[in-house]
């Protein structure tokens, strides 16, 4: 027999504690299925930026625990399970959260799962993912002091994690394939006053080399069409982001870029369903918009669940 709530809220990111803290306030019965690791994505970088209250910014691994905390002390419960899919459950409005915990009956859901890393794709990325090939420069950065390694992408992430590297590493690389970074300015302005951190763009990596651990990377110029096997000992790319819908395929309706399409009140088309974080249609990828959401999302579940008013 499923456990029932009045919220479900599926992810243990920022967004997902906000909506779980807010919902928890407003007196309903509240539950968390977390997954991985509480904090989400956020918990592998160094120093989450633009968050109000923290003008020198915060550690996300102090972020993910901090809202944690406040949505427990709320009244919030959390289970640490993976959500598997969610289903109707009948004529009466509910749905059935599938985890490989126990399933779950909830009035209303909230999809939080945020997103994954987009693959580069390329020979050697797979055999070498943990000898090398990573996501994390917090994690990985101090053990590779003094090294050189690239890093793949133009955005904000890449240019965080490039920021974050160059505490460490002698050099880091950033390939960008476009013509331009893409990231805010400030992070530009800051990669590009680091002395250890070299800016090419119109290039990529074809190819990650090495034996049991990353020796070298295979680097394109795109202009030219010239290849290079440049020596490093890392790859970390940060080429976009996959959002993690496949709970509600086939439930509720995504758009062109497979995230979860919403209203301003972060109501998708599923009668009980909203969207907060990376998950939902147009974030802005940002932290402070991610807890927005999550807040956002529990208002529109407080608001259906009094009411019975959807859209």
């Amino acid at each position: 027999m499923a456990r029932d709530v009045d919220v479900a809220i599926i992810g243990g990111g920022i967004a997902g504690f906000t909506a779980a803290l807010t919902a928890a306030r407003a007196g309903w019965k509240t539950l968390v299925i977390a997954g991985g690791i509480p904090g989400g994505q956020l918990t592998s970088i160094e120093k989450v930026e633009g968050v109000p209250g923290f003008p020198d910014g915060v550690p996300g691994y102090d972020l993910g625990p901090m809202t944690q905390e406040q949505a427990d002390a709320a009244g919030a419960e959390i289970m640490m399970a993976n959500c598997a899919a969610i289903i109707p459950a009948g004529p009466h409005d509910r749905w059935i959260v599938m985890s490989d915990g126990e399933d779950v009956s909830a009035r209303a859901v909230i999809v939080a799962t945020g997103t994954a890393f987009a693959k580069l794709g390329v020979d050697g990325e797979e055999r070498l993912a943990g000898k090398g090939v990573s996501d994390c420069a917090s994690c990985d950065g101090p053990l590779l002091r003094g090294k050189t390694a690239v890093v793949v992408g133009g955005g904000d992430s890449a240019l965080q994690e490039a920021l974050t590297l160059a505490e460490h590493l002698s050099k880091v690389i950033v390939l960008e394939r476009g013509g331009a970074l893409t990231a805010q300015k400030n992070y530009q302005d800051r990669a590009r006053a680091n002395g250890k951190i070299e800016v090419r763009t119109q290039t990529t990596v074809t190819a990650i080399l090495g034996d049991d651990a990353v020796s070298h990377a295979r680097v394109k110029d795109l202009a030219t069409g010239t290849e290079t096997d440049l020596p490093v000992s890392a790859v970390f790319a940060f080429i976009g982001l996959v959002p993690n819908t496949s709970v509600v395929r086939g439930v509720a309706t995504l758009d062109g870029g497979g995230r979860i399409a919403v209203d301003a009140a972060m109501r998708s088309n599923a009668r009980g369903i909203c969207a907060a974080g990376n998950v939902r249609q147009s974030s802005p990828h940002r932290a402070a918009g991610a807890m927005g959401d999550g807040a956002a999302a529990a208002m529109s579940v407080d608001r259906y669940l009094r009411t019975g008013e959807w859209r």
